[in-house]
């Protein structure tokens, strides 16, 4: 039986982690009686997503991210509408994806799940040209993504440091949402389309999203007091968000949001600028992922 080529591109700048022995790492756990293995180092912004598609034309069966969550979005930018198989080895601060597919936080456990090689489909967002895998979305979150990636420290305790001093000045802001069958006008202090359950951090913005059904979760978080961030925050990390009043889910296959500001935007964490009107759809079945359980 022939092995599988398997590429693992390798961001050394990306996540929370030094990966100078990850090459040998890789080299020990993986099943060699199984797998044909190639690693690689990533050189520039988009790198990988030019390697992951090199190796996708050359028939590759799969192609493995090994950084944060912006080299797993690149990379599996990458191999969207391809045969080649995508995986995780997390090295990032959220690791929002690797977390919704089951897939252990340390090398270790990753590779084994490689091992395993189990595939599911995994559907693909598309916010005006940028592709996104987990969430994306405007509001208060869009912006803490912008102030998060002007940080010299990363982490969840930088993360919840920037909430707690932001949304002391910030300001809810009205969008009008229209989907295939809805139109919602809305004040909001955030607007999140999500294709898997969480941001990251086991921090499930959308608890009931599946990354297989062809559809997108819609949150829209109302405006609240202080006094509630607790509740909220429980919530958020307790798979309990869609219960609370506070907030309103609906779902979609194609949704057009309206805005009175350009501004921020973020996609699977990143964040970008957008224009007043932002157009976002699901493309069901975009590619195959390595999943854990």
């Amino acid at each position: 039986m022939d092995k599988l080529k398997i590429a693992f591109i390798i961001n050394p700048h990306s996540g929370t982690s030094e990966k100078k022995e990850l090459p040998e790492q890789i080299n020990q756990l993986i099943n060699k009686d199984k797998f044909e293995v190639t690693t690689i180092f990533t050189e520039y912004a988009g790198h990988g997503k030019e390697l992951a598609a090199q190796y996708a034309a050359q028939g590759f069966n799969a192609v493995i991210a090994c950084g944060g969550d912006g080299t797993v979005n690149e990379i599996a930018s990458g191999l969207v509408g391809t045969k080649t198989a995508f995986g995780i080895v997390p090295f990032g601060s959220g690791n929002g994806l690797a977390r919704h597919l089951h897939i252990p936080l340390n090398v270790r456990g990753a590779i084994k799940t490689i091992n395993n090689y189990v595939l599911q489909p995994l559907d693909c967002g598309v916010a005006n040209d940028q592709k996104f895998f987990c969430t994306c979305g405007t509001g208060f979150d869009a912006q803490i993504a912008w102030d998060f990636s002007q940080q010299s420290t990363r982490g969840l305790r930088t993360y919840l440091k920037l909430i707690l001093k932001e949304f002391v000045d910030y300001k809810p802001k009205h969008y009008i949402i229209e989907t295939e069958s809805e139109r919602l006008e809305v004040d909001a202090v955030v607007v999140t389309i999500a294709n898997a359950s969480q941001y990251g951090n086991d921090a499930y913005i959308a608890p009931q999203a599946k990354t297989n059904d062809g559809l997108l979760d819609i949150c829209i978080i109302k405006p609240f007091r202080w006094y509630h961030i607790p509740r909220i925050t429980a919530q958020l990390m307790s798979k309990h968000l869609n219960r609370s009043k506070l907030v309103t889910m609906t779902r979609a296959k194609s949704i057009t949001l309206k805005r009175d500001f350009s501004g921020p935007f973020h996609y699977d964490g990143d964040p970008t600028e957008f224009g007043k009107e932002i157009n976002i759809q699901i493309i069901p079945n975009a590619l195959k992922a390595i999943g854990g359980k």
